[in-house]
């Protein structure tokens, strides 16, 4: 990217993305969610134009693209369905920490099938009782010579119970991140189970369920990185995912300022458009400035962190906290400009509003990035 503009290659990137949206996503979008479809067949044939692998090398089978790039797709395809592209998103971490931080047997046994998306992973750092404080957690591996022998829960696991590779955080050693290490899990492995789905305001095209995991023997060739790197690993791939998830509430964000505005100079009441008062115009100009002002800074954190520049976790963080707090604020009033029509399933705004709600709570809430950047600028 250019200081302030796109280059011709990652316009025609963003192009392909919001192409496949319009054709793949958008018109199936609303079933999915009011259905609760996991549209795995989409999601494949995301995977055929790269997307399932964004920032994977080309040796490893992907497509070796920047995380601009990566943000970009993700916020064209959640113009569509922040659930759907969301989704993709982690799976791209899964696969991205495999493939930066695998031995080429690792890679050897998981790129090939989740470059394609024919084995989907999912990322799990999460318990029931480590949320924010990631590096509490209790799932517990013990080395028995070629194996790991795993035990421990995940919580809120997106793909849980749907997917076949799970990217998981275990405890190899003492208490506090240094003791934390990073596993590749199967499906199938026998120990592992899956709690009931979850239940969720938003977010309906995907699954989400706790992951299980009892006396699981996972083979120790499946430990990706050094024995105590998971946190540091763990904490590397959130900083693509924030991006991801921000660029998610941006998509959502400009589909509602879209909608609003094609829906204030239709909507007429004391005789005029309500796109003609004033109080609109600056309503919808309040929401084009800050859509506009989250998407500069996602973008320039994004080129911070493929260039793996000093500041990039606090520019991750920034953008990410502001990006998602505005787009949930646009999407508010982009439902209250509809007024009683916006609060109806008829029109899209609800899902949006819905789906966009936890984003600021996964990857780190907002107030853990909050907690980020201030002690990065207090301890300079």
């Amino acid at each position: 990217m250019s200081q302030f503009d796109l280059t011709d290659e990652q316009r025609q990137i963003q192009e392909m993305a919001q192409q496949f949206t319009a054709d793949a996503i958008t018109p199936h979008a609303a079933e999915w969610d009011e259905k609760h479809i996991f549209p795995r067949d989409t999601i494949r044939a995301a995977a055929e134009l790269g997307f399932g692998s964004i920032y994977v090398a080309e040796e490893s089978g992907g497509i070796g693209l920047g995380r601009l790039e990566a943000a970009l797709i993700m916020e064209a395809m959640a113009y569509g369905c922040p659930s759907t592209s969301a989704f993709i998103s982690i799976h791209n971490m899964a696969s991205w920490m495999i493939d930066r931080f695998g031995t080429q047997a690792v890679k050897d046994k998981y790129l090939p099938s989740m470059v394609t998306m024919e084995r989907i992973g999912s990322y799990c750092l999460t318990e029931p009782g480590s949320g924010s404080d990631a590096a509490a957690l209790k799932t517990r591996a013990v080395k028995e010579g070629d194996h790991y022998v795993v035990t421990g829960t995940k919580q809120f696991i997106s793909g849980g119970g749907e997917n076949e590779v799970y990217v998981c955080m275990v405890r190899t050693g003492v208490d506090g991140p240094k003791g934390i290490s990073c596993l590749v899990i199967e499906k199938d492995m026998p120990g592992v189970s899956f709690g009931a789905q979850e239940r969720k305001l938003g977010w309906h095209s995907q699954p989400t369920a706790q992951v299980n995991f009892d006396s699981v023997r996972v083979p120790a060739e499946n430990l990706v990185g050094g024995e105590g790197e998971g946190f540091r690993i763990a904490m590397m791939g959130l900083d693509g995912g924030r991006l991801n998830i921000g660029a998610c509430s941006l998509g959502g964000a400009q589909r509602c300022l879209d909608e609003a505005v094609k829906y204030t100079k239709e909507r007429k009441q004391f005789g005029a458009a309500i796109a003609d008062f004033q109080n609109t115009q600056f309503m919808l100009a309040d929401m084009e400035t800050e859509l506009q002002a989250a998407r500069m800074l996602l973008y320039a954190a994004a080129v911070k962190v493929t260039e793996n520049a000093p500041d990039k976790t606090r520019f991750a963080a920034m953008a990410k906290r502001l990006a998602t707090d505005s787009g949930s604020s646009i999407v508010d009033r982009a439902l209250q400009l509809h007024g009683g029509y916006g609060y109806l399933m008829d029109y899209p705004i609800e899902r949006f509003w819905r789906d966009l709600r936890v984003h600021s709570i996964l990857e780190g809430t907002n107030q853990v990035m909050r907690m980020i950047v201030g002690r990065e600028l207090t301890r300079q």
